[in-house]
């Protein structure tokens, strides 16, 4: 369908690795790993620098279903001019910012779900 057609072209970017400079990175982020209700998408210029400029943005439902967005997304990667695309294939992490939201070093009391949760494999650790 024509809704999922920038979701599909940005996976598609992604899954063909690194063509070069400047990459965009995306990223989503929710209470658990069900629900994404924040993305985060960032342009990096060149090795070692860091992500700038930064976008988010922010819903109740799920941002990976939500084809405005994602069609906000492209536009913004195209408009930076990124040559490749790097995202994880599933939510890795809590919408709320250590430090920001709550104290740095300390689980966000509002996401119970990452308590001691790995963040790329998804596991529980002890």
């Amino acid at each position: 369908m024509l809704k999922d057609r920038a979701k599909k072209a940005l996976s598609k970017k992604a899954r063909k690795g690194f063509a070069g400079y400047p990459v965009a990175t995306v990223a989503f982020y929710g209470p658990t790993d069900k629900r994404a209700t924040k993305l985060v998408a960032g342009i990096i210029a060149r090795e070692g620098a860091a992500a700038e400029p930064l976008r988010k943005w922010y819903s109740e439902g799920d941002l990976r279903n939500d084809p405005q967005v994602m069609g906000e997304v492209s536009s913004f990667i195209r408009e930076h001019e990124a040559k490749s695309v790097a995202m994880a294939d599933r939510i890795i992490g809590c919408p709320h910012e250590e430090g920001i939201d709550y104290p740095e070093g300390e689980a966000c009391p509002q996401c119970p779900f990452w308590r001691n949760r790995d963040r790329w494999s998804g596991e529980t650790q002890h």
